[in-house]
C-alpha cells in the first residue's frame, strides 16, 4: 500500500479470500484491504493516538440518513454526550480532494451538524470547523485534541 502522509502505525493484516484484510479495532474484525480502507484506518488510528479520541467515541462506516436519503460516512467522532463532534470523508490517495469533496462532506452535515469536518485521501488533509451562525466552514491547520 501507498505511503501516507500519517504517523506510522501497526497495523495487523491476514489473508482472507485470496485478499488482504487489515483488523479494524473499531469493527472489531478484519476488512478487506482497498485503498480507501488504508485511509481509513490510518485516520481512526490517528483520531485514538494523536486527537485522543476513545475508541468508544469513534465509528467507522455507518448509514445516515441525509435528506431522506440513505447516505455512508466513513469515520465519525462522537461527543461524550452522544452528538456528533466530527465527520471525516476519506478518499483513495489517488483521488484528488476538490470543492466537490467539501460539498459533499458539507451536505452531510446539513442535517448532522457536527462541530468539525476532515477530508483526507491520506496524503492531503483539511480540517474544518463549522459556523453554523454564517452557514460556512473555516479551515483549520489542525483538528483540535478531543475532550
Amino acid at each position: 500500500m501507498t505511503a501516507l502522509n500519517f504517523p506510522t502505525y501497526s497495523f495487523r493484516f491476514k489473508n482472507k479470500q485470496n485478499k488482504t484484510a487489515i483488523f479494524d479495532s473499531i469493527r472489531k474484525k478484519f476488512i478487506i484491504l482497498t485503498p480507501e480502507e488504508w485511509v481509513r484506518q490510518h485516520v481512526v488510528h490517528y483520531l485514538h493516538y494523536e486527537k485522543n479520541y476513545p475508541w468508544s467515541m469513534i465509528n467507522v462506516e455507518k448509514q445516515v440518513l441525509v435528506n431522506q436519503l440513505p447516505k455512508r460516512y466513513d469515520v465519525v467522532g462522537f461527543k461524550t454526550t452522544g452528538d456528533l463532534q466530527l465527520i471525516v470523508e476519506c478518499k483513495a490517495p489517488k483521488v484528488k480532494i476538490t470543492q466537490e469533496t467539501f460539498d459533499q462532506i458539507a451536505r452531510y452535515n446539513l442535517s448532522l451538524k457536527a462541530d468539525f469536518l476532515m477530508v483526507t485521501n491520506g496524503l492531503s488533509h483539511y480540517f474544518c470547523k463549522m459556523d453554523y451562525n454564517k452557514q460556512q466552514y473555516n479551515f483549520l491547520p489542525e483538528l483540535p485534541i478531543y475532550k
